[in-house]
């Protein structure tokens, strides 16, 4: 019987130790080696394209947008002025201040609540912030903001947002974003 107490114990260890490393987070130093280096400074300077989705939490898509951005540099400050437009003709508009310290970079906007901050490594940067944003209805709902860039080549970044609240996933933003694309 002792053989069998062991047995189920060392299986109860392996499922506990396996749910660890399943519920450990991913890191931007995950990415640290991998090519082409992802800076903002370089990659977010002049015009750039992008499109995407909003998804809810199921999955599915429940806004489609293009993206204009037009951004700058003074220094170590960065301007990223966002202009979408989404597929029902509704639109809006961010406008970012980032400020680069090294791979940690800092942002504000107007509908972010408090400062955005970001750290980069590698090809990857990981943003975290609450976004004051729009409900469909009116008002608004401050939401838990997750976001990850990676520089796939010198000219394009994949963004993907999840979206909380009170640790509940409500959703995700995917973003497609192309630097000298024409507008």
């Amino acid at each position: 019987m002792t053989g069998v107490k062991t047995a189920a114990g060392r299986v109860a260890a392996a499922v506990g130790a396996m749910a660890l490393a399943a519920c450990a987070s991913v890191t931007p130093q995950d990415y640290a080696g991998q090519k082409p280096e992802l800076d903002l400074k370089r990659y977010f300077d002049g015009p750039v394209s992008a499109w995407g989705m909003v998804q809810d939490r199921s999955g599915r898509v429940i806004k489609r947008m293009t993206v204009r951005m037009d951004c700058s540099w003074q220094g170590d400050t960065g301007t990223f002025d966002e202009h979408f437009t989404y597929a029902d003709g509704t639109t809006e508009r961010r406008v970012w201040t980032v400020r680069k310290q090294g791979s940690r970079y800092t942002g504000t906007a107007a509908d972010v609540v408090g400062e955005a901050k970001g750290e980069a490594a590698g090809n990857a940067l990981n943003w975290k912030y609450v976004l004051d944003a729009k409900r469909e209805g009116g008002g608004t709902v401050e939401l838990d903001m997750d976001d990850w860039m990676w520089l796939v080549d010198e000219r394009t970044v994949v963004n993907r947002t999840t979206f909380s609240k009170f640790g509940i996933r409500f959703g995700e933003v995917t973003i497609f974003f192309r630097k000298g694309a024409e507008r």
